[in-house]
């Protein structure tokens, strides 16, 4: 199966284009940008985990390693289509547009933080493994049923594959043809669960067969292969002809969240070891390199631009007044049931608050 689903590749981990065809498609505007947001959203996540340490904001998902998936595929979106991520990939919702505030805000607990900026169609956050699946596969049949080209994309982890919403999301896409992408970034671990112990299938991308649709495989450290293969895709979908499957391989170099400890499950000292060969920011300096288009001067504006941005989105996230602890409660139902009107007046005892 291997076989039939090989491993898309356009970069090496030298940064080498190893896929003529796409020599002339690859500017050095566009290398740059990639490089510049690859920088971005890194230095963020770093930050993040930072702030959650410190007490600052709630616990946190890092994604550092999987930023090429990330990056490449936002960028392929136009600025109308729908994006549904998880818990993971606020790196790609911030490239897509989303308010870094706005970001922080979720990850203190705050529903602000589930608000895109007008005009973006990024639904929350996927909380519970896979469940935002469906909910794009609908989207995706809504624009089509409105006659837009707009196209949606949906993220998961390998570990969403095994659940039963995957498989109803793509079946339903499927039939309906609906114009959705379906992004699956195999960091290799569901939490603590490596992936040969967690499916017995030899590729993720092999379960498109059962939808009769297409099953791409890519370089997920590869920030060009993701980003014309995700392209490709969405202008499939935009012309009628039903949704992808991608999968996407690549490595999370940190712990599931930030309550997590990985060395518990894996070798931590092996999968830093993996920022030699396979890191998309790595790969991606190399090509810059080997092109003569890299500057040290260059890179620190990049980093000082991204610094003052991301410390700017904190100052702003840390002056919004307190959290009302009875939101948890109040936007359960339209109207809340006895069970929750008696859950709530308990906890707001038990913290010392006044009823709202």
């Amino acid at each position: 199966m291997d076989n039939q689903f090989p491993i898309q590749q356009i970069m090496d981990p030298n940064g080498i284009i190893v896929s003529p065809d796409y020599k002339e498609k690859i500017t050095a505007d566009l290398a740059k940008n990639f490089y510049r947001q690859l920088v971005r959203i890194r230095m963020f996540d770093r930050k993040a985990i930072s702030l959650q340490r410190q007490g600052r904001i709630g616990t946190y998902a890092p994604f550092e390693g999987q930023e090429a998936s990330q990056v490449g595929s936002a960028l392929a979106l136009q600025s109308s289509d729908w994006m549904f991520p998880t818990y993971r990939e606020h790196g790609a919702a911030f490239v897509f547009g989303h308010s870094l505030r706005n970001i922080l805000l979720f990850w203190n607990g705050r529903n602000e933080g589930c608000i895109p900026p007008a005009g973006k169609k990024i639904f929350p956050p996927g909380i519970p493994i896979a469940t935002q699946i469906p909910h794009a596969a609908g989207a995706a049949l809504a624009e089509k049923l409105r006659g837009t080209k707009n196209a949606v994309i949906a993220y998961f982890g390998d570990g969403a594959t095994s659940e039963g919403d995957f498989h109803e999301g793509l079946n339903f896409a499927s039939v309906c043809k609906a114009p959705v992408v379906f992004f699956n970034q195999n960091n290799q671990y569901a939490i603590s669960v490596p992936i040969e112990k967690q499916m017995n299938s030899k590729t993720i991308a092999q379960k498109a067969i059962a939808y009769d649709i297409p099953g791409i495989r890519i370089d997920g450290n590869d920030v060009f292969a993701v980003y014309f293969e995700t392209l490709k895709a969405l202008e499939r979908a935009r012309c009628g002809n039903g949704p992808t499957l991608i999968e996407a391989l690549t490595w999370r170099y940190g712990a599931h969240t930030t309550a997590d400890d990985p060395a518990k499950y894996r070798d931590q000292a092996a999968s830093n070891n993996r920022r030699m060969e396979t890191d998309p920011i790595l790969r991606l300096e190399r090509w810059l390199k080997n092109e003569g288009i890299y500057e040290e001067g260059w890179v620190r504006a990049i980093e000082a631009d991204a610094a003052a941005e991301i410390d700017e989105a904190i100052a702003e996230m840390e002056a919004f007044p307190p959290a009302n602890p009875a939101d948890i409660f109040d936007h359960v139902f339209a109207e809340p049931t006895w069970q929750i009107s008696e859950q709530k007046e308990e906890y707001l005892r038990l913290i010392g608050g006044v009823s709202t």
